[in-house]
């Protein structure tokens, strides 16, 4: 038979007790501290997270708008050397194509060509097609440009816009189609002929002087057509009378030029001839800006102070319709947009695709 517990062990059974409750609620009160610290933290570590993302966000905010005041004050400024944009968007040149190839659908009629000219034509393409050997590269093209004006041609990699100065120049196989100049039908002329007969000249692109030949000797090289060398003697001293810069390097072997002192000298040889028409191929390739500004000014007071009537084909699209009285967009050898050379710079369509944004 069990012994009935003591008074002093049911005593000591009690303390026991009461010690084990007591850690309890120690514990007990340990882990609720524990967790209201853990969310506590939660608490901060969200709301600097919150604070960092709206100041983040506020400052994107701000630097967009920042951006977005200098685009438009860069966009209102006068372009000079290479010009200046961005683009938000990378597009391929098979994109910009297909993109440009839809605009095309609406493309000007050879009236409204006439039209955008504003008068009478010196210089009119009519439904040409041409191109190399059996390759047609322009298809029913016309070209419209007056007297004294300045036709800027750009488009993609492709689209045909040196064929058209080579067509005007006779460098191409002409398939049908005819080219004029005040009303005469130079189509099928030589190149020598179009220079000496019709007043058209071909500026082509950049390192097309002689680097051994002295400055004036590649002068003279523009009148080998004269009939008398004096007479190409007379219009070099009339370039040198022009151009200063020319003059006191006419003794210079022309590779010492800097690379727009070339340009001017290769444009300066072409007007040896007195062309009524100057068909200017990249005037700006490899040139640093301030020279571009250069070629342009020179160009510029070819137009307006010489009258002479100036097609280019440009890389600097920006550059070149900033330049010129009208602009014609090409793609796969037809015209897809054409209009004055200020609202092409101003059409959606044609900053999206050309002009970098």
């Amino acid at each position: 038979m069990a012994k009935a517990p003591t008074k002093k062990a049911a005593k000591k059974a009690k303390k026991t007790a009461k010690e084990v409750a007591g850690k309890a609620v120690k514990t007990k009160t340990a882990a609720q501290t524990a967790a209201s610290v853990k969310t506590a933290a939660k608490k901060t570590v969200a709301k600097k997270a919150t604070t960092a993302a709206k100041k983040a966000s506020s400052k994107s905010a701000a630097s967009k708008k920042t951006k977005q005041s200098e685009s438009t004050a860069k966009s209102k400024k006068k372009v000079t050397g290479y010009g200046s944009g961005g683009v938000d968007v990378v597009m391929s040149v098979d994109q910009v194509a297909k993109e440009a190839a839809s605009i095309a659908a609406n493309a000007p009629s050879h009236k409204e060509l006439l039209k955008l000219a504003g008068k009478e034509s010196l210089l009119t393409i009519n439904s040409l097609r041409a191109g190399y050997g059996k390759m047609e590269i322009l298809h029913d093209f016309n070209l419209e440009v007056a007297k004294g004006q300045s036709l800027c041609l750009i488009g993609p990699n492709g689209a045909g816009k040196s064929t058209v100065l080579h067509s005007i120049f006779g460098f191409t196989n002409i398939f049908s189609g005819k080219i004029s100049i005040g009303g005469k039908d130079v189509t099928n002329l030589t190149p020598s002929q179009k220079l000496s007969e019709a007043g058209i000249a071909y500026i082509l692109q950049d390192k097309s002087v002689f680097p051994q030949m002295t400055v004036e000797e590649n002068l003279l090289m523009g009148g080998f057509l004269k009939n008398q060398p004096a007479e190409a003697k007379a219009a070099a001293e009339m370039v040198f009378d022009k151009y200063s810069r020319l003059a006191d390097r006419r003794d210079k072997p022309a590779g010492v030029l800097s690379g727009g002192e070339r340009r001017l000298l290769e444009i300066s040889r072409a007007l040896v001839m007195n062309p009524e028409v100057l068909l200017v191929d990249e005037p700006s390739i490899g040139l640093e800006p301030r020279f571009i500004d250069m070629v342009f000014e020179i160009l510029d007071d070819l137009q307006h102070r010489d009258g002479k009537t100036i097609i280019m084909v440009e890389q600097n699209a920006k550059k070149g319709l900033s330049f010129a009285d009208l602009g014609y967009v090409l793609v796969s050898g037809e015209t897809a947009i054409a209009g004055a050379g200020d609202n092409l710079l101003q059409n959606p369509d044609v900053g999206r695709l050309f002009l970098g944004g």
